[in-house]
């Protein structure tokens, strides 16, 4: 190829690339390896936080695990969810979804102080937490994904966002997929990514409706689930019960059986295989963990890089909870 040509060829790649897929180039921003020579030490230090926190508490896992889920269905992976509320801004943390449910908070503040420690001022938060998150379900047994890194942090979060971007527990099947097809993903990935409900827990406000009211719900699950969530609003609201009944602690495909035997413990749950277009995918995963685990893992992979701020953009908070 002669000098012209290279040069018109290059000109038309950096052409493509100003004017294509913008999560693409974001992409390309972000490596593996970003911290090998800043912070070579940050995976053991975050493994081990997130190791002996799930020893003290085994719901921690999820905890962490949902957090990252949060934090990158509301305008990316970039740690808005960690903020607390300001002057200037009301954030992410009592949102519909989050207020009195999402937790973990002190574990990743933890995890940042020990970074900064080893290396002050180079780690973000949002790739703390996106380690943690992948961290929690090897811990419990699941499946592992490379963690591309190099996000910074959010200088701002936005209720009004996160109450618009969480789907909630009472999602029809169609919303659910358009929710997640909104951010890039298919319906089969929705499926493998609500797979992440074979770890955790719900409150009985969450799942008294299901429980009381609806149907296609085994009256054996049933019944054992209003043992610990009384019928009357306001009472007992808080209550938790496993979202997989059969190993709520370990990370597998029980989840998915369960959707199979009508024991999905949330709205939103059994109507993933309730006589609609997803039951195959359940079905599947129900029979078969290594598909699954796969499918989770690569589902995830793709869910770390929702829009990361990279570059200039945004900051290295010194404190997860604040802007510097």
């Amino acid at each position: 190829m002669d000098s012209n040509k290279l040069i018109a060829f290059l000109v038309i790649v950096v052409t493509l690339l100003l004017h294509g897929n913008n999560n693409t180039v974001v992409e390309a921003q972000l490596s593996p390896d970003f911290y090998r020579n800043t912070c070579p030490f940050l995976h053991a230090a975050v493994r081990g936080a997130v190791t002996s926190a799930v020893a003290f508490d085994p719901r921690m896992g999820a905890s962490l695990l949902r957090l990252f889920y949060l934090d990158c269905f509301v305008n990316g992976c970039d740690a808005s969810i960690l903020l607390d509320d300001t002057s200037s801004f009301t954030g992410e943390q009592n949102a519909a979804s989050n207020h009195n449910s999402a937790r973990g908070f002190n574990v990743i503040d933890n995890i940042k102080s020990a970074v900064e420690r080893l290396c002050p001022g180079v780690v973000s938060c949002a790739d703390i937490l996106a380690i943690a998150a992948r961290d929690s379900v090897v811990t419990l047994g699941g499946p592992s994904w490379q963690l591309n890194l190099g996000r910074r942090d959010a200088i701002t979060a936005s209720q009004a966002a996160a109450n618009s971007s969480i789907p909630a527990p009472t999602s029809s099947l169609s919303q659910l997929i358009t929710s997640f097809a909104n951010l890039g993903f298919t319906a089969r990935e929705m499926v493998a990514l609500s797979g992440a409900h074979t770890i955790g827990q719900a409150q009985c406000r969450n799942f008294r409706t299901r429980i009381y009211q609806e149907t296609n719900i085994g009256p054996t699950f049933a019944a054992a689930r209003q043992q610990n969530c009384p019928i009357t609003s306001g009472s007992g609201d808080g209550n938790l019960a496993p979202l997989d009944s059969l190993t709520p602690f370990v990370f597998d495909n029980s989840y998915f059986r369960n959707l199979v035997s009508q024991r999905g413990l949330l709205h939103s749950d059994q109507v993933l295989f309730n006589g609609g277009s997803t039951d195959s995918i359940v079905r599947e995963y129900s029979q078969n963990a290594r598909v699954f685990r796969n499918d989770f893992a690569a589902a995830m992979f793709k869910m770390s890089h929702i829009s990361p701020l990279t570059g200039s953009d945004g900051e290295i908070r010194m404190s997860c909870g604040r802007t510097n």
